[in-house]
Parts: C-alpha cells; sequence; structure tokens
C-alpha cells in the first residue's frame, strides 16, 4: 500500500507544488485546508494572505487538478485560542508576538497530525522551505537551499516526535523553481502573489485589531520619555510599538529616536538614538532543544527574526543539570530551559516576544522565546 500523507493546503503556489510533488513521489496524498478565520466578521473587502474563501477555493482546484481528496477543516476556534489570543495578549504585555510560530506548532503539527492519523495516514506535509533530516535515531530541521525563502526559522518548537512525521517537499527547490514547476504542473496558482503580512489582520492595522479585542480600559496613554528620563510627549497605548521603531511615535526631536524599551510596569514608552537599541546580551526562556539539553556553554549562530542574518553567539544554560547528566529528547518536547546569549558582535533591535532560533552551520539545534534584553 502506498503511504499516505496529508498536505496542509493554504491555496499558495507553495503547498501546491509540494502536493504535486508528493503525487508524483507515488505518496497517497489527501489535501487538506484550515479554514481559521472569518473574514466577513472583520468588516472588510480585503482578505488575508491565506486560508481565505478565495485561498480556500485555489487549493480545491489545484487537489482537483492533481485527482486527490480534498477536505475543509474547520479549525476556527483553535485558532483564535492558540494564535490570535497570544498575539494580542503578547502585545498588551509589551511584547512583540510571533504567531505563524504557535500555528505551525499547534494546528498543523499538532490538530492536523492527529486528524491525519484518525483517517490512516502516517506523515503531514507543509509548502515550507525547509528539510527534516534524520542523523542516527533524531530528526532535525535544516535550512533550504533557497537562504532568502528559508523557513526553518518558524519550526524550531516542533517536538520530536512531530518531526518525525513532518514531510517537506520544497527544502532543496528554489522559489523561482516552484513556479516554473507549478506552470510544468498546469496548477492556476502559478503565478499567484504572496504577501509578508499576518494572514489574520487583512489589513494589515494591528491597532485597530486589538483595540477590537481588549478593553477600552486597558490600553492607556502614557509618557514618551529619553534614555536620559526626558518627557518629551506621549504614546497612545504601549501595544502599539515595538523594539527598533522609528516611525509613528508621534514625537519631534531634534535627531531621529527609537524605541528601545517599552516599560510596561510605569506605563512609560523609553526611546534613544540609534545605538540605544543595539545590544550583545539577552535571555531566552522555554528553549525546545533538537540536541541534548545543555549542560555547559555552546557556540552556534543564532537569529533573531525571521529576516535577521544569524550571528555568532555563545549561548550558556542558565540552570545547568549536575555534570555529567543529559536529558535526550524522546518523543517529548523537551522545554522549559532558560539560556543567556551573548551575540559576538552587537545586533540591532533584540525583541522580547520573538523567537531566538539556534543553527550549528545550516542544521536547527534548538531555540526559545527572548524574554528580556541584558
Amino acid at each position: 500500500m502506498k503511504e499516505r500523507v496529508v498536505i496542509a493546503m493554504s491555496g499558495g503556489v507553495d503547498s501546491s507544488v509540494a502536493a504535486a510533488i508528493l503525487k508524483d513521489e507515488g505518496y497517497d496524498v489527501i489535501g487538506i485546508s484550515m479554514q481559521i478565520w472569518d473574514y466577513s466578521a472583520e468588516n472588510t473587502d480585503k482578505f488575508g494572505t491565506c486560508c481565505s474563501l478565495n485561498d480556500i477555493n485555489d487549493a480545491r482546484r489545484v487537489a482537483e487538478k492533481l485527482g486527490i481528496p480534498f477536505y475543509v477543516l474547520n479549525l476556527e476556534e483553535e485558532f483564535k485560542r492558540d494564535v490570535v489570543e497570544y498575539f494580542v495578549s503578547e502585545y498588551m504585555r509589551g511584547r512583540t508576538p510571533n504567531p505563524c510560530v504557535p500555528c505551525n506548532q499547534k494546528l498543523k503539527f499538532d490538530m492536523l497530525l492527529n486528524y491525519a492519523v484518525k483517517i490512516g495516514a502516517s506523515k503531514v506535509a507543509t509548502g515550507h522551505y525547509a528539510k527534516v533530516i534524520k542523523e542516527g535515531e533524531r530528526y532535525f530541521i535544516r535550512r533550504g537551499v533557497d537562504r532568502s525563502k528559508d523557513q526553518s526559522y518558524f519550526l524550531f518548537n516542533l517536538s520530536h516526535e512531530q518531526l518525525k512525521r513532518a514531510v517537506l517537499p520544497l527544502g532543496d527547490y528554489t522559489k523561482s523553481d516552484i513556479r516554473r514547476m507549478a506552470k510544468s504542473f498546469g496548477l492556476n496558482v502559478a503565478e499567484k502573489e504572496e504577501s509578508q503580512e499576518i494572514c489574520f489582520v487583512p489589513d494589515n492595522n494591528y491597532e485597530d485589531f486589538i483595540r477590537k479585542r481588549v478593553d477600552e480600559y486597558r490600553i492607556e496613554e502614557g509618557e514618551v520619555v529619553t534614555t536620559d528620563g526626558e518627557v518629551i510627549g506621549r504614546h497612545r497605548g504601549l501595544p502599539f510599538y515595538t523594539i527598533g521603531q522609528r516611525k509613528g511615535l508621534g514625537i519631534s526631536y531634534e535627531r531621529p529616536l527609537y524605541v528601545s524599551e517599552i516599560d510596561v510596569e510605569n506605563n512609560r514608552l523609553i526611546v534613544g538614538e540609534s545605538d540605544s537599541v543595539v545590544k550583545r546580551e539577552f535571555i531566552v526562556e522555554n528553549v525546545n532543544w533538537s540536541i541534548p539539553q545543555l549542560i555547559t556553554s555552546i557556540r552556534a549562530l543564532v537569529q533573531i527574526r525571521y529576516r535577521h542574518n544569524a550571528s555568532e553567539a555563545e549561548i550558556t544554560p542558565l540552570s545547568p543539570l549536575p555534570t555529567g547528566e543529559r536529558i535526550e529528547v524522546r518523543g517529548s518536547r523537551n522545554v522549559n530551559n532558560t539560556v543567556k546569549v551573548i551575540y559576538d558582535e552587537p545586533q540591532r533591535a533584540i525583541t522580547p516576544g520573538q523567537a531566538a532560533v539556534f543553527y550549528l552551520e545550516d542544521t536547527l539545534i534548538g531555540g526559545g522565546w527572548i524574554k528580556e534584553v541584558i
């Protein structure tokens, strides 16, 4: 019997070609789109970048072209709970969230995987530009060959068991390869545009999105203060700013100023000149390791946001295990570790709430969430 694989189809060119590749390789492919957001409730005529009704219809047409079964799985409640509520609450805490990470971990490689098992599938595939490799008994994520599209960063939080069941067909291809392949397969999405916007914020207006989902009294105006302590203006609510931001501060000053700190306790926005957002040291919490848990410091490349060029750093466990003891990753998430990262060279806009992902060359060895900058 052919091995059955469920492919998450967003209606874009990447997941569509991934489905075609799997079909060509002889898998028993089942296409599934996740209904995660009701765009009609937003009172806007602008659709999101994936999983809208238009996108689901595109995915359905691709499945028909490929001759594979296609289903729509309603995960609106789960998406609201695990992604949207996290997104809003992080901004309310003065942090900058990355919703793509929990979406991949909890929906695509958790809920979708559970559904796949129920219908006799052994694995879940996606259109990410990354690769799953096996070394000995351990599975790892490796960067895709197209470094401009590499999406391994978003997958750091997958457990070992999830990696065992993940299929990433696009890791050895470039974006231009995928466009050409889509045309050769005769897919209607070959020239479909893509966007970098968050899919559930269809008009890209984060402020309006957050205001609709929290009580008005929870968002308060406050002081804008320089790093020298000078009050120079008022902010409209801390959730609407992020570290390194320059535009949209609503202040006038003789020199360019940037957000250097979000002081939630005192409801103050701290701003400074360019060098105030350049740092070397920070704390990362809830680290998920693909290698055995650290007992001593290691050197690795550390990436602090999706479009950041990973740079050399030293990673030190803050609560090391007793000498000689190592915790192996065997099917459960190896989390709740906290480490200190020190870059060799200062980096710009290290931002609490964002993911810090660790690599040895092109192999992802772990990652966690930036807690604070030192």
